[in-house]
């Protein structure tokens, strides 16, 4: 639902003031949706009904509801207009702290569904990573991170030497870092990480309920433990709709 006009009609932009008038207008709007008087989903006044309301050019309007969705606070559906986004999950490395754990320390309920668990052998970019020769076994892990609400928001492909851990049980109750550190006394000790934006294939985009086009975060991480054994290489597709990563560095 829309706003009713004569709310939107009691604030008013400053002809006279220095700031411009976009700047004014998406301030605005902007302060609207933080106090949450337009809700995750709603949509919001056209092109033509922030010209009418607030009198200022279509032009102008285009730009600031263009400058509200590059912060992520409005998106664009082709044919039906504008709508507030949700807010993203701000969460760390899992490498700090599994995403589980952090979500569920937020109060989220979050759900994990195996999707394969099974004894592979490596092919060349997994060896490369694992500095193992190719065709050594290891565990394929894949699990799928999803709201209390059944919305997926990460993809986990794990691969871990079979000679370092021979079997890996309770996937669905257990992370796989506290599995790996309780069962077989690999603690995490050394962690290398690369953070790229991708698209996903037929394949990532079904299991994530999302479009071949939306943009995803691809976090990979190849994590040695005390001893110098490189024991984890995974790859984990985040959606960039849902979920913002945070690095934090103490100098």
């Amino acid at each position: 639902m829309i706003a009713p006009t004569s709310e939107l009609g009691s604030e008013t932009l400053d002809r006279d003031a220095s700031i411009p008038l976009y700047l004014q207008l998406a301030g605005l709007l902007r302060n609207r949706i933080e106090r949450g008087e337009w809700r995750a989903g709603q949509k919001i006044p056209s092109e033509n009904e922030l010209n009418r309301l607030y009198g200022v050019s279509r032009m102008t309007a285009r730009q600031v509801l263009a400058q509200l969705v590059n912060e992520n606070l409005l998106f664009r559906v082709q044919g039906k207009g504008t709508f507030v986004a949700h807010p993203k999950i701000s969460t760390r490395s899992p490498a700090y702290k599994g995403i589980r754990e952090q979500l569920e320390g937020m109060g989220y309920a979050v759900a994990t569904k195996v999707l394969a668990d099974a004894l592979v052998l490596a092919d060349d970019p997994v060896a490369r990573a694992l500095r193992i020769p190719v065709g050594e076994r290891v565990h394929e892990i894949r699990r799928l991170r999803l709201l209390a609400d059944d919305e997926p928001i990460s993809l986990h492909t794990s691969y871990v030497p079979e000679r370092l851990a021979p079997t890996l049980h309770g996937l669905v109750d257990r992370q796989l870092c506290v599995i790996l550190e309780d069962d077989y006394g690999l603690r995490m000790s050394k962690v290398t990480e690369s953070l790229e934006s991708t698209l996903p294939n037929a394949q990532e985009a079904k299991v994530l309920q999302i479009r071949r086009n939306t943009p995803l975060l691809l976090l990979t991480h190849e994590i040695t433990d005390q001893d110098g054994r490189l024991f984890e290489f995974s790859r984990i597709l985040f959606r960039g709709d849902k979920l913002r990563l945070q690095f934090h560095y103490d100098l």
